[in-house]
């Protein structure tokens, strides 16, 4: 085998404390792939959640990644956004970047039908946003705007931004992206639409996308829908409870709450696209240099214990912090 005959991760030790550990790599087999990693990106919203030890028993299940080890709410290896080069493969994949849904590790070996080959055109350190992108995709399958739709979007995280840009493409579409935040008005116009606070923003709306995960954003979400308009809630609370009034205007107004959640292809798309369609997709939207706005704070690998921590307390301000990785 060629390439690193082991390598490190970074594993939750329990409920807010990160560490890096050994880990050996086994000899992979004719139909696995050998990847050294160049970026990982850490899903803010998520990977926090899970640092926090805020995952709920009942969803333990469900929030599993892909290639985790052991279990919530700890010891565990937990990450979803892993961009490298294979080194060891078949001949179509080897020297080829992919993104794989793999936790934060130096290298790694998975099934060759586990990654996804990055495009020439999308930047190896873009491309980490694949997975939230991903959800972006999904969430506009499950909500597709119509010709001249106003939508808002409230909450300007990693997944908001990712909703605005590709929901701001549409033709005639009116998009709002609202947040506390007034430094997100940047973000916002480097992605092509408006900016508002909560405060501010615009009513009557036809869709409201809220990713704010919090109760008082749900809240507002409802207040700026139009008579008949819906929130699209891609929010994960984990163990939280969220207080909702839906007397008067929710029922007045025929208002609607639907879920979206990236974990099953969208009903509108389930019987003609998978879940690898559905990624590449994602891939190939990211030839949009707008989406590096979204990156924004790197660290090393050995700074990740550290980095995770500062962001689980809000100390560290990001959209998508990026992990970079040693060269051999």
């Amino acid at each position: 085998m060629t390439g690193p005959t082991d390598a490190r991760a970074f594993w939750l030790r329990e409920p807010g404390a990160g560490e890096i550990r050994p880990v050996p790599l086994t000899d992979p087999g004719p139909g696995d792939v050998l990847v050294r990693t160049l970026h990982s990106g850490i899903s803010r919203g998520t990977e926090t959640l899970v640092f926090r030890g805020e995952v709920p028993a009942a969803q333990y299940r469900e929030m599993r990644a892909p290639f985790q080890q052991g279990d919530f709410p700890g010891p565990v290896k937990y990450g979803y956004l892993n961009v490298g080069i294979v080194e060891h493969g078949p001949p179509e994949l080897t020297g080829r970047t992919v993104f794989c849904l793999h936790p934060h590790q130096t290298a790694y070996v998975v099934p060759a039908g586990a990654v996804t080959v990055v495009p020439e055109q999308v930047p190896p350190a873009r491309a980490v946003l694949a997975g939230t992108v991903e959800t972006a995709v999904n969430a506009l399958w499950d909500a597709p705007p119509l010709l001249g739709d106003r939508i808002t979007v409230v909450g300007a995280g990693m997944v908001g931004c990712c909703v605005a840009r590709l929901a701001g493409r549409f033709p005639g579409v009116d998009v709002e992206l609202v947040d506390l935040d007034p430094s997100r008005a940047q973000t916002a116009a480097a992605l092509g639409v408006r900016f508002a606070h909560p405060a501010e923003a615009t009513a009557d709306r036809d869709l409201v996308v809220h990713t704010s995960a919090s109760a008082a954003g749900l809240r507002r979400s409802l207040e700026l829908l139009a008579p008949e308009g819906s929130v699209l809630e891609l929010s994960w609370y984990g163990d939280r409870t969220v207080d909702l009034t839906l007397g008067g205007a929710f029922h007045s107004r025929r208002l609607a709450i639907r879920a979206s959640q990236v974990g099953m292809v969208s009903p509108a798309r389930r019987g003609r696209r998978s879940p690898a369609d559905r990624l590449a997709l994602a891939l190939d939207l990211l030839r949009d240099p707008a989406f590096d706005a979204l990156l924004t704070g790197e660290s090393r690998f050995d700074e990740l214990p550290d980095v995770m921590s500062r962001l689980a307390a809000g100390t560290l301000p990001a959209l998508c912090h990026t992990i970079n990785y040693p060269e051999r």
